[in-house]
């Protein structure tokens, strides 16, 4: 997280078009890359909440590229749900212009800053308490899907480069392993061949792409539990959020990514490999809930190759942590002596268990296209 002062603060919330005087600017929810903030703003007794966040220049290196691909899929929704009848303000997030009509305000030191109405009576939650939350995420994602499916993807910048091109991925895991700078590749020799193995898997997508049988979609890349906003009244999902990584991308990974996430039986760092496993239960109720979302505005390779972006997404990532343990932990931060290990073991036990309920997770598709 980055250190702002309080001058940091005023400074930004005085350079948006809010309504009012701002009044209070306090930390608010749990992100881990950009400082955000609860702005509240007072006029005439009457007061205003806005989000405002300082985003991390150190993770993003293109800013205005990322505000771009901000300001044309939150436009681009605001127009759909306004034709769908649904409520702008609520069900998707909307940019607060700057005074002089700008996206985004850089301050005295060089830092970013954006605004976006709040919305109120909506929460996030950080785990799935029950199969209801699971197919609401799904929903809301698979919708996110049809309310785009006519946004022109190729436009997005993208704000971190072959994020989910398991190709290159796997080039930059086979350079790991050869250069093996920390002396451990002699420990993982069975995870290596586990990935070796399954390298041919992983350009398919790209390949149906480059044959126009797999249309290239907005991805948002971060399909969390965490990142839709559940109507604290009626329990329904309401709003996507966090659009930093949105970029063009599969809409198989988006979904694939949740599965990878949601419907493990273990926690990703396990160490007891006996208890991963993919929850069947949890696979439908999210598929369900995706497809029905989507209202049929997904491809027929697209149903057919959602399993394929369920293994694909957790091999991946298996693969990222193998990496990394084996370039000396210098990504992602770690809590104990092998941890990332630990993690890369979880995610390829759990595509091993992919592959043998491939047959069930096909016919669960299948059931609900």
């Amino acid at each position: 997280m980055m250190n702002t002062c309080v001058e940091q603060k005023m400074e930004a919330a005085n350079a948006f078009a809010v309504k009012g005087t701002p009044k209070s600017c306090e930390p608010y929810g749990s992100g881990h890359i950009n400082n955000t903030f609860l702005l509240i703003c007072e006029e005439e007794g009457q007061e205003y909440a806005y989000i405002l966040q300082q985003m991390n220049r150190d993770v993003f290196k293109d800013i205005h590229g990322l505000m771009q691909n901000v300001k044309g899929v939150t436009s681009f929704l605001r127009r759909q749900i306004i034709a769908n009848h649904g409520d702008p303000d609520r069900e998707t997030l909307n940019l607060v212009p700057t005074k002089d009509g700008q996206d985004y305000y850089r301050d005295s030191l060089g830092y970013s800053w954006r605004a976006y109405l709040f919305i109120a009576q909506a929460t996030c939650y950080n785990l799935v308490e029950k199969p209801e939350d699971f197919y609401q995420s799904g929903k809301a994602f698979g919708r996110f899907q049809c309310l785009l499916a006519d946004f022109p993807a190729g436009q997005l910048t993208e704000t971190i480069p072959n994020f989910h091109n398991t190709p290159v991925r796997f080039v930059t895991f086979t350079e790991a392993v050869k250069k093996d700078v920390a002396h451990r590749a002699c420990q993982v020799q069975k995870e290596i061949q586990f990935i070796r193995e399954r390298e041919q898997e992983m350009g398919l997508a790209y390949s149906l792409q480059r044959e126009g049988r797999l249309p290239l979609r907005v991805s948002h890349n971060d399909t969390k539990l965490n990142n839709i906003m559940i109507d604290d009244a009626t329990g329904q999902a309401l709003c996507i959020i966090d659009l930093d990584t949105i970029m063009p991308g599969f809409s198989i990974f988006d979904y694939g990514d949740s599965i990878r996430f949601g419907a493990n039986t273990a926690q990703e760092d396990e160490q007891d490999l006996s208890k991963v496993s993919l929850s069947l239960p949890l696979f439908e109720v999210y598929t369900k809930g995706f497809l029905e979302g989507s209202a049929g505005r997904l491809t027929e390779t697209e149903i057919s190759m959602l399993p394929y972006g369920a293994k694909m997404m957790t091999l991946e990532c298996g693969m990222r942590f193998l990496t990394d343990y084996l370039q000396g932990d210098t990504y992602f931060h770690i809590s104990r002596e092998g941890h990332n290990l630990d993690r890369c073991r979880t995610q390829l036990a759990l595509v091993a268990d992919m592959e043998k309920k491939w047959a069930d997770m096909e016919a669960i598709v299948e059931k609900y296209r």
